[in-house]
């Protein structure tokens, strides 16, 4: 059975569908863009700056299934410009560490909102 997983310390969902949803030991993240979750606004001008509220997002909705980064076991990275996966990455490197997930990452000609990055996550218990 699965169970929505829904969480103050990351955006409301902008459209129809969930946070995340749990089902088993298995969670699938919508992916997260750099809104705020208190204001529902784009944080950041630059990737870094919007990495970085993409992971603090992830983070809470992580948290609201008892799991950290430890337990992602895929990432998928959109990115509007490739030119900017340095930069991601060094952010990336923070929240993420060995062993790592498995990540495929991808140039989007948009992003919702106008934002430069998004990041999904499927975790395991």
């Amino acid at each position: 059975m699965k169970r929505i997983i829904a969480t103050t310390e990351a955006p409301a969902a902008v459209g129809p569908y969930s946070q995340a949803v749990a089902v088993g030991n298995l969670l699938f993240c919508a992916g997260q863009i750099p809104l705020d979750p208190a204001t529902g606004e784009i944080v950041g001008t630059d990737v870094t700056a919007q990495t970085e509220r993409v992971c603090q997002n992830i983070t809470g909705v992580l948290k609201a299934n008892n799991m950290t980064f430890s337990n992602v076991v895929k990432v998928t990275v959109f990115l509007t410009d490739l030119a900017n996966f340095a930069a991601m990455n060094a952010v990336y490197a923070k929240y993420f560490t060995e062993p790592f997930p498995a990540r495929s990452t991808i140039q989007v000609a948009g992003l919702p909102r106008g934002s430069q990055v998004e990041i999904e996550v499927t975790a395991a218990a």
